[in-house]
């Protein structure tokens, strides 16, 4: 049973303005790319005051590779006979519908579930989102890090199946309970921000590639499990064919050829979260340098190296929640 850290929630006065109900939702899928897909969603359906209405959890077909298995857990033979993703979009759609979307750097999940409604020729009927990592800054909660696991730790949450998608939604959902009393407590204004869906999608190359003609049940795997442009722990990432436009200003938007470096933990793997930046057009440096444009990290006062450097040589500094918004606009290289 969770404990309930907030017990002055419970007398204080109700933000009015607060939303009137949560879906909690967790993804999982095969990469961070463009034409990467969902392998397995999660909602938990929460009232007005983060309280528990019900939960529903499916597989999903992504006709292709499965992506990292290491991390998820789920092989091509598992998902064979899953539905396809406009098999269970109604369904999903009816979970999501006139609620605010909440997950652990919500842009991700966010777009994710609006790509896959793109293809489907649908629109998610989702207008507001909340980051559960914005929220815990904005609570100032004493995490060491902003991983799942951390904020879960925190209110003795336990966790069972990481990266399963099921399990974490339930564990991010206990967490936000307590996270949202806290704000009501103190009347915090809830980071909340608008989703603004897809309404057409076009699949590139590379995604077309990487199906099979022949029905539902075909993956679009090669003999070795893999596709030619699946997210692969181990690949050499392409030099960036973008000149470097200078540092990034902050307020500003990101522009290809810019050069990005991470620091520190982050809530989604890092690598996956490089193969993103770099889908994007970005440069990814594996070190600070004067030439750098943004350092990513989620920790800027820890110490390292890097975060020393960026200090040093003025280098300005996002966390990830902040860094996964500029993804969702860069800007052209010049030309």
């Amino acid at each position: 049973m969770l404990e309930d850290r907030t017990p002055e929630a419970s007398t204080a006065p109700w933000p009015a303005a607060y939303p009137q109900g949560y879906a909690v939702v967790d993804v999982e899928t095969t990469g961070l790319a463009r034409d990467d897909r969902i392998i397995s969603a999660a909602v938990y359906r929460l009232d007005a005051r983060g309280e528990v209405e019900d939960h529903w959890y499916t597989l999903v077909n992504p006709e292709r590779d499965p992506g990292p298995v290491w991390l998820h857990g789920l092989t091509g033979d598992a998902l064979e006979g899953a539905p396809l993703f406009p098999e269970i979009a109604e369904e999903f759609a009816a979970r999501l519908a006139g609620r605010v979307l909440v997950a652990h750097n919500a842009v991700f999940d966010w777009q994710m579930i609006a790509r896959e409604y793109a293809r489907a020729g649908r629109e998610a009927p989702v207008r507001q989102r909340l980051c559960t990592i914005a929220l815990a800054k904005a609570l100032a909660l004493p995490l060491p890090n902003h991983k799942l696991e951390s904020l879960a730790a925190h209110f003795g949450v336990v966790q069972r199946r990481a990266h399963h998608a099921l399990d974490d939604a339930r564990v991010l959902a206990e967490a936000f309970r307590p996270s949202l009393r806290a704000a009501a407590a103190s009347a915090l204004r809830l980071p909340l921000l608008e989703c603004l869906p897809l309404t057409e999608w076009s699949d590139g190359p590379a995604a077309r590639g990487g199906r099979q003609s022949g029905g539902r049940g075909g993956h679009g795997l090669s003999a070795g499990g893999h596709r030619p442009t699946a997210w692969n722990r181990s690949k050499k990432r392409p030099p960036c064919p973008f000149p470097n436009p200078g540092r990034y200003v902050p307020g500003e938007r990101l522009k290809q050829g810019m050069r990005v470096a991470f620091s520190g933990d982050t809530s989604v793997e890092r690598e996956l979260l490089e193969d993103r930046a770099t889908e994007a057009g970005l440069h990814v440096a594996g070190s600070i340098s004067r030439l750098t444009s943004l350092l990513v990290t989620n920790d800027p006062d820890s110490g390292t190296s890097k975060t020393v450097k960026a200090r040093q040589f003025g280098t300005p500094v996002v966390d990830e929640a902040a860094f996964g918004q500029l993804l969702g606009d860069v800007e052209p290289a010049d030309g």
